[in-house]
């Protein structure tokens, strides 16, 4: 991931449109429930959703524009206006369109210094979403369908849900927003801050989608982490949103990205952090990272993002694996498993166990985990207990382990990381077991 711009997007039309959807499904939002009204979010949805195929289509025929941001803007700002004109919703006459479509013409996302007023149409949206009137996990829910364009299998997969049940939170979130109309204004100053929780639970969870993808060819999709990162460091140009716990946030994602350079091989490979070439790491962020988490330490407030931002610290700023300072990342983990206790975070914890106190303890550890039925669905459950078998010399549950991993695990890359690893215990004596 780089320091500064992002990188350029793709010259296919399917890659570019591909691209656009990622990168500016928030702000397109935005703009068109801007113009349409909150209560008509699955219509805005459908208005985006709709330009994004027009230009597929009309790009791939006639080449792609000069401004394929302008071209998607206008076409959706269209598309929007003749579903006023169909609705006739009352209020909005040609001249308000009008004006409407001239303010959310393509302009680089800027907060006005001195201004209280959010001016990015992207974190505007953010910030509806996680209304108080709404549940906190719904909050997080909508801004991952609305803002990041996720679709309701990668949010099922982030909160180890079903897709049935979180198109049914979507469906009734929505009805909710319709029968409370809340409005496209939001409060200013320090009204903001009973949603920031929300926000940065967004922020938080868009980035871990493209740290760690949910499925697909790609490990990694460092748009979706920069633009985590662009919002979060909008998010530190406004008062309320000028906070410890962004900072430390911010502080997570910088130091997280850092390593992104070293995560695969020269073939594609993941690759375990101890098997990492360190000197790949990205040393301009990690010095923006710590810098930030000086800032987070401002003030008397822990949040988690301060804890699993000192974890990241320590892996940066140690020279070698062998250096890692790994009782004080147990530490780490001890105080967000009890700051906000979740099967990830002591399965996380669990790693740091076997490191400290060896496989049999993180063994123990892994099958006092509360809800561990949760994790079953999940490949790193698994893959780690095959880890820690294997390190047992169990081949054989070793083996066993990994092929449960390999038959859940969604993304090319952890594939291929997995039948290496069941190939290894296969080769060491674990016999597969008949299914």
């Amino acid at each position: 991931m780089p320091a500064g711009d992002p990188a350029p997007p793709p010259a296919q039309p399917a890659g570019l449109v591909e691209h656009f959807f990622r990168h500016e499904t928030g702000r397109l939002h935005g703009a068109l429930i801007r113009l349409l009204g909150v209560h008509n979010i699955t219509l805005a949805e459908d208005v985006a959703q709709e330009a994004m195929l027009r230009a597929l289509r009309h790009w791939s025929m006639g080449g792609v524009p000069a401004n394929p941001s302008a071209w998607i803007t206008r076409v959706a700002m269209n598309l929007a206006k003749d579903a006023l004109r169909h609705q006739r919703m009352a209020g909005i006459k040609e001249p308000d369109v009008i004006t409407h479509l001239e303010i959310t013409a393509p302009s680089p996302a800027v907060a006005v210094e001195g201004s209280q007023a959010i001016r990015d149409d992207a974190l505007r949206l953010l910030f509806i979403c996680c209304h108080p009137s709404i549940a906190p996990d719904a909050q997080v829910v909508l801004a991952l369908k609305v803002l990041c364009g996720f679709s309701t299998g990668e949010i099922a997969r982030a909160f180890l849900s079903s897709e049935a049940a979180i198109e049914k939170q979507l469906t009734r979130t929505k009805q909710r927003i319709q029968q409370a109309g809340l409005a496209y204004d939001i409060p200013e100053g320090e009204d903001l801050a009973p949603r920031l929780d929300g926000v940065l639970a967004a922020l938080y969870l868009l980035f871990n989608e493209g740290y760690k993808a949910s499925a697909g060819d790609r490990l990694l999709r460092e748009e979706l982490c920069e633009e985590a990162v662009r919002l979060a460091s909008l998010l530190l140009t406004h008062p309320a949103g000028r906070t410890p716990r962004t900072h430390a946030l911010l502080a997570l994602m910088l130091l997280t990205a850092a390593r992104f350079p070293a995560r695969l091989d020269e073939h594609g490979d993941l690759l375990r952090l101890d098997d990492q070439d360190r000197s790949k790491w990205n040393q301009p962020l990690i010095e923006r990272g710590l810098l930030q988490l000086v800032e987070a330490a401002r003030g008397h407030e822990l949040s988690e993002y301060h804890l699993q931002a000192g974890i990241a610290a320590i892996h940066c700023t140690a020279p070698d694996a062998a250096s890692t300072d790994w009782v004080r990342i147990l530490r780490h983990y001890d105080e967000l498993n009890r700051l906000k206790p979740s099967p990830i975070v002591a399965l996380n914890r669990a790693v740091a166990v076997a490191k400290v106190h060896g496989p049999p303890a993180a063994l123990d550890a892994i099958a006092a985990i509360p809800d561990r039925d949760r994790l079953e669905s999940h490949y790193l459950l698994h893959a780690v207990v095959g880890e820690l078998q294997w390190r047992q010399k169990n081949h054989r549950a070793a083996a066993e382990s990994f092929r449960r991993a390999l038959r859940l695990a969604q993304v090319g890359p952890e594939q291929l990381y997995l039948t290496r690893m069941l190939e290894r215990s296969l080769g060491e004596g674990g016999q597969p077991q008949a299914e």
